[in-house]
């Protein structure tokens, strides 16, 4: 071996040793902390990551449950609610129900007492407009306290105000009505918020003005009309309402006929008043029950409303399955007729807002320019 190839052998080696030992001395240095790993970032809810994350085991989407207060058996909310809760179960992911009440107050205090987003569980409900109104404001003695926390998702079909008894009962205007036995509507119903406002309007206090005061339901009130038992008695519902139909054939029969007692123009302008943009002059014609004449009264547009706080995904499927399924309604119950876009922003820009969810479908079918 040449003594030039051994220098560099030699060099060779002592460079490898140099090396291993700098090596060494690198990892067994307690001075320096061994390196960890970057932490991978997390999304927050709607940011779209900046780097692949791995995606979560997958969960189910939150099954919402939708409860519609309507009315009482004979009354066009019972059939109405029952529809849409209908169209909603076999239409949309929705378990929807549909269930008996005295009607606007009532319903009105389980949207604010029963919903609970939280739990899934929404309360929606039928309404007559000042009963709204009064209730989302404070005005009314049950929500004086805790207003009524309520959004509108469309205008549904006008309501109009019957003061129903025989047209040989002795009562031809509602100043006679003083001295007779009348029902008033149920407790916690809109019938009974309006019968109450027009009487005082006329000056009549029905525990004191009224030989017998009775609070029933438009089944409950035909059916004692029928019998003998009431006078006369108030109801508020769309045209026509099925327990008047029933109970004008019934009177028919017998020999007798349907009188509706008409609303005067003072009277109507005087509630008209009290509810700006809510009430309105109506006619109920002749046809409608059979009566003799058609029947000046007081019309108001009915509200399908939920709770101010429904996902708006929510009050968006359920105005969308409505709208776009209305012969399924309009074949349930006559009165629906009158639900159409074209109406459903009839109250929209007063004081009872409607809800986000609602407007974005009425945007998306031009129904509301932006």
């Amino acid at each position: 071996m040449s003594s030039r190839f051994a220098y560099v052998l030699v060099g060779a080696l002592l460079i490898l040793i140099v090396v291993g030992a700098l090596l060494f001395s690198l990892q067994e240095s307690p001075s320096r902390p061994a390196p960890t790993p970057s932490p991978t970032p997390t999304p927050t809810p709607g940011e779209t990551p900046t780097t692949p994350v791995p995606s979560p085991t997958p969960t189910p989407e939150r099954k919402y449950s939708v409860v519609i207060a309507t009315g009482g058996v004979g009354g066009v909310y019972f059939v109405y609610g029952a529809t849409v809760a209908g169209l909603l179960s076999n239409l949309t992911d929705i378990q929807a129900t549909s269930i008996q009440t005295a009607a606007s107050v009532d319903n009105l205090l389980l949207i604010r007492d029963k919903t609970d987003v939280e739990k899934g569980v929404i309360y929606c409900a039928m309404s007559l407009p000042e009963v709204a109104y009064l209730a989302f404001t404070g005005r009314h003695e049950r929500f004086a306290e805790r207003p009524a926390p309520i959004a509108i998702l469309w205008a549904a079909y006008p309501n109009f105000l019957h003061v129903v008894t025989t047209a040989d009962s002795g009562i031809k205007s509602l100043s006679d009505l003083k001295g007779k036995r009348v029902s008033t509507g149920a407790p916690g119903s809109g019938t009974e918020v309006e019968a109450l406002q027009i009487l005082r309007l006329i000056g009549i206090e029905p525990s004191r003005d009224f030989s017998k005061w009775e609070r029933l339901g438009v089944a409950e009130s035909a059916n004692a009309l029928r019998d003998g038992a009431i006078d006369a008695f108030f109801w508020s519902g769309g045209l026509p309402t099925s327990s008047i139909v029933e109970l004008s054939r019934t009177l028919a029969a017998r020999g007798k006929q349907l009188y509706l007692v008409p609303i005067d123009e003072a009277t109507a302008n005087k509630f008209a008043a009290a509810f700006p943009g809510l009430a309105a002059r109506g006619t109920i014609a002749r046809t409608v029950y059979g009566t003799a004449e058609d029947t000046p009264t007081l019309s108001f547009w009915n509200v399908f409303v939920c709770h101010k706080d429904t996902p708006p995904e929510v009050a968006y499927t359920i105005t969308k399955v409505v709208f776009e399924n209305l012969p399924t309604l309009h074949r349930a119950v006559a009165a629906a007729r009158d639900t159409r876009l074209e109406n459903a922003l009839l109250l929209y820009g007063g004081v009872m807002p409607y809800h986000r969810g609602a407007i974005a479908y009425y945007l998306e079918v031009g129904a509301l320019k932006r």
